[in-house]
């Protein structure tokens, strides 16, 4: 009766009836991953089959092992039923392994070649290091974009994750401590951050929307660029203006702004997605937003203790750009015990909202959020086709205004107070001072309102059409 094995084929054994040369791949792909054995005289089913002249070849293998790739193995003859068979024990190896010149890995149960960017991710696996603590010769604290320091600083105070004193240290300094730094060099982290254009070192660097009245016909597109923390806030502004126009209902006099997805939870998967991009990856964050959902997709496969069913179940914080998430983490933005998900459960909770859905896909990870039943049924109620538009416009004015719904609502606050301040009317909207500004001074443009009287005692004036 034939002897099965005790261990079956996965990501660390596998099985092969005989010995051939081109199974040198394997033992290079085990050194490249996490170790592993080959078994030879072993049936793909796990059943000892034998192998011939295996003591010549328990001593013949270990030193083609050697010669080839400069890796010492554990050769174990064995032998169950009066059948011969041994095991190749292969260990990890602290330096990427070549077999002839190519890289290999492993992957579940399969040996994959590796391509030049994976033998670089390799290079700093071996290393102990990740993609974002990388050296940047060639960029000074000079460089750096002062807008998204000032952001920086502002919100690691705001968020109490900094006191003022350690928000208001020098640039270097600053650096030093978020550990974006390495020796005088400037990292990647910092790079991506914070200097002005992250794409003159990091194709794709940025990210990119576009408006689909089908999958066919898209209407209008955007680009986000810049340091990474000035593209969330520039990307969640023209999302939730230009893209996503609220929906307006009263409950008694209290006014009722829906979006079709909250913005919070939305803030959170766009945050996961900035965070974890694989940014060795040339393609953008791609965002495809249409009048009931959004589909967005970020270039990178989940990290295997991580699967994509249990994002919303307690699970491991594994960032793929640890330093990157200490940035956001320190201003505030992201969680770092792996949060995120639990915070859109919660977001979505509480606006009776659909809880989007994670798939992994295309080589990376793609979100898709649909609009909830009670927001189908407001846009029916007025009848606008699943397009979404703030339709309380102030009397007297044309309801086929050429402005966004940021512009739309400050129209409709200033009715209610025409002596609201910028960070009055910033509050309110919970958007950023500058945003009330430019979309003020568009509104001003467009002849729709004019200011009277001086910046600080004077007061907003609707011009009727």
């Amino acid at each position: 009766m034939a002897t099965k094995v005790l261990v079956k084929e996965c990501q660390y054994a596998e099985f092969k009836q005989s010995w051939q040369d081109e199974y040198l791949k394997w033992i290079c792909a085990f050194a490249n991953t996490e170790g592993g054995s080959l078994f030879v005289g072993v049936d793909d089913k796990g059943y000892v089959c034998g192998v011939k002249n295996a003591h010549k070849l328990s001593e013949d293998i270990p030193n083609k092992i050697r010669n080839t790739m400069g890796v010492i193995c554990e050769m174990r003859l064995l032998n169950a039923g009066g059948l011969d068979y041994f095991e190749i024990k292969v260990d990890k190896y602290p330096v990427p392994i070549s077999y002839r010149g190519r890289y290999y890995k492993r992957s579940g149960s399969t040996v994959q070649e590796l391509s030049g960017v994976e033998i670089n991710r390799l290079t700093l696996f071996m290393q102990g290091r990740t993609w974002d603590s990388v050296p940047v010769p060639g960029i000074s604290t000079k460089e750096l974009d002062h807008g998204a320091l000032k952001l920086f600083r502002e919100k690691a105070v705001e968020s109490q994750r900094l006191d003022k004193k350690a928000a208001g240290v020098s640039v270097q300094n600053l650096l030093q401590n978020l550990r974006c730094t390495e020796g005088s060099h400037l990292t990647r982290a910092a790079m991506m951050c914070f200097y002005p254009d992250p794409e003159s070192w990091v194709t794709g660097a940025y990210i990119k929307i576009g408006f689909f009245a089908t999958e066919a016909d898209i209407l209008y597109q955007d680009e986000i660029h810049g340091p990474l923390l000035i593209q969330v806030e520039r990307a969640m502004d023209l999302i939730f203006t230009k893209y996503m126009k609220a929906l307006v209902s009263y409950e008694g006099i209290n006014r009722q702004e829906r979006f079709f997805f909250p913005p919070d939870a939305f803030r959170e998967l766009l945050l996961n997605a900035v965070v974890h991009k694989d940014y060795t990856e040339t393609t953008p964050i791609q965002i495809k937003i249409y009048s009931d959902r959004i589909w967005m997709w970020n270039p990178g496969n989940m990290p295997e203790e991580v699967k994509v069913k249990d994002l919303f179940k307690k699970h491991v914080s594994k960032p793929r750009n640890p330093n990157i998430a200490n940035v956001f983490f320190k201003s505030g933005y992201v969680e770092s015990w792996g949060r995120g998900y639990y915070n859109i459960e919660l977001a979505c909770e509480e606006t009776d909202s659909k809880l989007p859905k994670p798939k992994a896909e295309f080589g990376g990870l793609t979100v898709e959020c649909r609009a909830s039943d009670q927001y189908k049924e407001l846009a029916s109620k007025w009848n606008i086709g699943g397009v979404n538009r703030t339709i309380n416009l102030p009397i007297n004015l044309p309801i086929n205004l050429p402005i966004n719904s940021t512009q739309k609502a400050l129209l409709n606050l200033l009715q209610e107070n025409n002596s609201y301040t910028y960070n009055e009317l910033a509050d309110k909207m919970q958007k950023t001072r500058e945003t009330i500004r430019e979309n003020l001074k568009k509104l001003q443009e467009l002849g729709l309102i004019r200011r009277v009287g001086a910046r600080k005692n004077g007061h907003w004036e609707i011009v009727e059409k």
